[in-house]
């Protein structure tokens, strides 16, 4: 059994991310992400033979996986979803490694890292809007998994969501920012009768939305938890205890996300549907 301060590897990771326009929608303006940061070194030339086209030493360092889900008009959102992925990616990419080397002695540096990225991102995009002739809106929602060991960060805006499966347990780590939630934050209304009302998918918060608030969380994982990252297309129509199910029987994340798609269009597919799945896969002693 490895322990906890072991790092994983890039075969010790399984990941994978779906995504379907659903069966009412005519476009399909969600995006994903999944990748990992790494350090190496590639070999450009070399006298040796057998190191030539060859990548040495190469290290991981982090998971990174993101869902957006866009929510603006006559292609706006599917636009905003593909800014909002390319340019954050490129922004925790280009910063990555210097809040790396700062995060022991500066523990906010993950969170100013991400929460930068983000509202550049979104004034990026209301100035987008703003010079728009058409005035389309550009807005989205995004949930962004960045996974070092043993801890992770979770950057989130809107109501798509982040799930972690533990101990045979389903938790759902992000919260939403919507109205609803807002709602039942005050006292006013329930969680049982919050997703029955007409605030349950107005966002509170998106990226190039009126308001861009993002909440950053810091997470611990352990070795064998599973991560599941989705749009609201998934929990229109699959519960969360079904999520759970799912993820229990769990054979590889690849099945798991082909199962729940299938899932939401059985059940009608009403939105874009997005499901990314990760897991830390424990090495059997050899």
């Amino acid at each position: 059994m490895v322990t906890d301060s072991r790092r994983p590897t890039h075969k010790d990771i399984d990941v994978y991310g779906l995504t379907h326009q659903g069966l009412v929608r005519k476009r399909n303006e969600d995006h994903f992400f999944t990748g990992s940061l790494s350090c190496g070194v590639m070999v450009d030339c070399t006298s040796i033979p057998s190191d030539a086209d060859q990548i040495l030493e190469l290290e991981r360092f982090a998971s990174l996986a993101m869902v957006a889900d866009g929510v603006g008009s006559a292609g706006g959102g599917e636009e905003a979803a593909r800014v909002a992925v390319q340019t954050i990616r490129q922004h925790v990419a280009q910063r990555f490694h210097e809040a790396y080397a700062a995060e022991a002695t500066d523990p906010e540096a993950f969170d100013r890292l991400l929460s930068d990225a983000a509202l550049a991102c979104h004034e990026r995009l209301l100035e987008r809007a703003e010079a728009d002739s058409e005035h389309l809106r550009y807005a989205t929602t995004l949930t962004l998994f960045l996974g070092l060991w043993p801890h992770a960060y979770l950057l989130q805006l809107g109501d798509s969501r982040c799930y972690m499966y533990r101990d045979s347990k389903l938790t759902q780590i992000s919260r939403d920012q919507t109205m609803a939630q807002e709602l039942i934050d005050k006292g006013v209304l329930t969680q049982t009768k919050a997703h029955r009302t007409k605030w349950a998918h107005v966002l509170s918060s998106s990226i190039g939305g009126q308001q861009a608030a993002p909440v950053v969380t810091k997470i611990v994982r352990k070795w064998g938890a599973i991560i599941l990252l989705c749009s609201d297309g998934l929990t229109k129509h699959v519960s969360d205890e079904r999520i759970g199910e799912c993820l229990a029987n769990l054979q590889s994340s690849r099945q798991v996300c082909e199962d729940l798609v299938q899932e939401v269009l059985d059940d009608g597919g009403t939105d874009n549907v997005t499901i990314i799945v990760g897991r830390t896969v424990e090495p059997k002693d050899e």
